[in-house]
């Protein structure tokens, strides 16, 4: 009888260890009939200073007005202290910053969504944004309200970069067979992958709003999962030489990481100077971040970057 009782046992673990395996393989496989094909991870740099140059004065007063950002950045109450110090920092230099948030705050003026669940509130934030701002932004950058972002280099990155096609931005990670952009770091959609993103999230068998596994994924695998159904595929962002310009971690982090692997050269072990973004940073370690990138200067210097990207009209930016 134990003899029974313990094959019993072993045949549900087996049986269930089994099940979970095909509900994981047939949800991240790409269905019969999609257009998307099997696609090499590759890395895309930000534009050779030495092209920027070239252009003509008329070419990069044109080009620094064409890009348009708006970012999202999702929070819930619990994130008031982040939720005040990005609104006070970098979202300014946004040319549109909204707030997406789990509930109505009336601290703060914000976009309710009316769930907790992260990858509903990342579906919803996306579906509204696309309802409302497909006519007048052309790329769209998705934030956690610990991450710190240089809107400007974002911008510069972007510069040579078409948003009529299909581009899915940031630090790309490997899980298993599924690439896809770490939310840490922040997302960045044109308005091509936001459009064909929109489409599939009416699709539940493509993108369901719950999932269809035994356990669940985090929202930007989930967003991964639904891209690559429409055949946009996770990019890694990268400078002229090589390093992330998004970052998953803070600056005090790298920098700890750097002293230990590169203790000789620790300012080009830790980051790029073309930086993006950088997260898990506390709401007062941002504002430093903002005194440090756009308020101190050494005086007699004087910078001539060949592109100034300007503020909205009437914005409060620094």
């Amino acid at each position: 009888m134990i003899s029974e009782s313990s094959s019993f046992v072993k045949g549900m673990v087996l049986g269930g260890a089994f099940c979970m395996l095909v509900t994981l393989l047939g949800h991240i496989k790409v269905g019969h009939g999609t257009k998307a094909r099997d696609h090499e991870h590759h890395h895309i740099q930000a534009p050779d200073k030495e092209d920027v140059l070239n252009l003509s004065e008329g070419e990069r007063m044109e080009l620094s007005k064409s890009i348009r950002v708006y970012c999202i950045i999702l929070v819930k109450p619990k994130d008031l202290g982040h939720w005040a110090a990005a609104k006070e920092t970098w979202s300014k230099h946004c040319d549109k910053a909204e707030f997406y948030s789990s509930e109505n705050v009336k601290v703060f003026d914000s976009v309710a969504l009316n769930t907790k669940d992260m990858w509903v509130m990342m579906r919803k934030a996306y579906k509204i944004t696309y309802e409302r701002y497909k006519d007048e932004f052309s790329w769209f950058f998705l934030a956690y309200p610990t991450t710190f972002a240089i809107v400007e280099n974002l911008k510069y990155f972007l510069l040579r970069k078409d948003p009529s096609q299909p581009f899915y931005i940031g630090h790309a990670v490997k899980s298993g067979d599924l690439e896809y952009v770490d939310g840490e770091g922040g997302i960045v959609l044109s308005i091509e992958s936001l459009r064909r993103l929109s489409s599939v999230l009416e699709d539940p068998n493509k993108c369901p709003e719950q999932g269809g596994m035994i356990w669940k994924l985090a929202e930007d695998k989930q967003l991964a999962i639904c891209l690559k159904y429409t055949g946009v595929f996770a990019e890694n962002a990268e400078d002229s030489e090589g390093k992330d310009v998004f970052n998953t971690k803070s600056v005090g982090a790298l920098i700890k990481e750097a002293m230990a692997t590169h203790p000789q050269q620790v300012v080009d072990g830790c980051c790029s100077d073309m930086a993006i973004t950088f997260s898990g940073l506390s709401p007062n370690h941002m504002h430093v971040m903002m005194y440090g990138v756009y308020r101190l200067r050494p005086y007699g210097h004087t910078y001539s970057d060949a592109l100034a990207f300007l503020p909205p009209e009437g914005s409060d930016n620094d």
